[in-house]
């Protein structure tokens, strides 16, 4: 019986082994008879047009342009995330290849030191003639993450300033200018702060005035308890989610990009937005393509198409980031666009060349844990309020009173 049993699962998973040797075949025999290759990007959320309200589908024509430039067919697949810090850990745990990815300085450099990346084959991006020499080139100044652009091609670049709606915060205050605004008591409740920990401690370093590449861990602690202190003011930590709260009122004032406070004022007129006086964070995000991509030559001609005219001004004119594209600086149509916006856009995107900032750069392995685990605990910090101890005293005493209740209904039913 044992045998007869034994043969039965031995015929059974050889049969289902056939079966998945069969659709793999299938698969890749559909695959070749359909002639697509899919190119994976992932990048960050609301970072690129994507055809919406009448905007130029960048990804699509990508596509479109590809079949009639090289007569082969590509497909897209095109994912998103919120922070550097998501990015990484997706990308580092090895369950997934992604052909492009636009991460930001600092992990840039964390991926070159990591052996992440793929060197660049510039044959295949003749356009990077189009990036400003401030981005690009021996001269280049704005390659400090990724010396002669070896892994990497410049997207957008911008800095970090705090957004605040006028119809809730007094244009007027003596805050206003300083990242002192997102440590106001009197707007308790109505405060976003970052949900990621390079950009969250950057906003208490510059507010006191600490290196935020300091490798002294006591200036990384002041930090952390400058963030204690505000976190009893926060209403939350966000990242995409503070378009919703910021275009409709149910937050006062936020730490964010500049390129996002053109897109929520779009929405909404009543929003400003400044640079802190005391200092803040340039930071330059790039295409670069991961070293475990299946498609690099694909990947670095749709590096190359990114900089062509239409998609970079499409892009810009979508993201309102401000571009190393100099067809896209240059641009009359980008210009007249971007003042239909907001007066001063085009002026708070690049004329910022008076504006105290520092970019952030990849901290030593010992670093960032410790930053990791700072962050750690100063999201799992509890405060016990109060309420909460009237809550748990009611608990208690309904608990007691339970067991009082049923101690004595058992004492009288064996009485009985």
């Amino acid at each position: 019986m044992k045998i007869s049993l034994r043969r039965t699962l031995t015929v059974f998973l050889a049969l289902i082994s056939l079966l998945l040797i069969a659709l793999i075949f299938s698969s890749c025999s559909e695959n070749k008879k359909s002639g697509v290759t899919t190119l994976y990007v992932y990048n960050w959320g609301e970072y690129i047009s994507d055809g919406s309200e009448g905007t130029l589908d960048v990804n699509k024509e990508f596509e479109k342009w590809y079949y009639e430039t090289y007569g082969e067919r590509v497909k897209v697949s095109y994912s998103t995330y919120s922070s550097n810090e998501d990015m990484y850990a997706k990308l580092s745990g090895g369950a997934v290849n992604y052909d492009i990815i636009v991460p930001s300085d600092y992990m840039i450099e964390r991926l070159i030191s990591e052996n992440m990346l793929a060197p660049l084959d510039y044959d295949n991006i003749p356009n990077i003639e189009n990036i400003l020499p401030e981005f690009y080139g021996k001269d280049a100044k704005y390659d400090y993450y990724d010396k002669g652009s070896v892994y990497s091609v410049p997207y957008f670049y911008g800095m970090i300033g705090i957004i605040y709606n006028t119809s809730m915060v007094d244009p007027a205050d003596e805050d206003i200018g300083s990242w002192s605004l997102m440590w106001d008591k009197d707007y308790t409740g109505n405060i976003l702060q970052f949900n990621n920990s390079r950009d969250a401690f950057g906003t208490a370093q510059y507010y006191l005035g600490i290196d935020v590449n300091t490798d002294d861990e006591n200036e990384w602690r002041r930090a952390l308890e400058k963030l204690r202190e505000q976190k009893d003011i926060v209403q939350g930590y966000v990242m995409d989610e503070i378009f919703n709260k910021m275009e409709n009122g149910s937050a006062a004032i936020a730490a964010y990009y500049a390129g996002d406070f053109l897109a929520m004022y779009e929405n909404n007129e009543d929003l400003e937005f400044f640079y802190p006086k005391e200092g803040t964070n340039l930071y330059v995000d790039a295409m670069c393509i991961p070293k475990n991509s299946k498609n690099k030559t694909l990947a670095e001609r749709y590096i190359n198409f990114m900089l062509s005219e239409e998609p970079a001004i499409a892009n810009a004119e979508y993201t309102y980031y401000a571009s190393p594209n100099r067809v896209v600086v240059e641009s009359e149509e980008y210009k007249e666009y971007m003042s239909e916006i907001k007066d001063d856009a085009y002026e708070k995107m690049y004329g910022t060349d008076g504006v105290n900032a520092t970019a952030y750069v990849n901290l030593t392995n010992e670093k960032l844990a410790l930053i990791n685990e700072l962050w750690e605990e100063l999201k799992s910090d509890i405060d016990v309020s109060p309420t909460i101890y009237f809550m748990c005293t009611v608990i208690v005493i309904s608990l007691v009173s339970f067991s009082v209740f049923f101690a004595v209904r058992k004492k009288i039913r064996n009485k009985y």
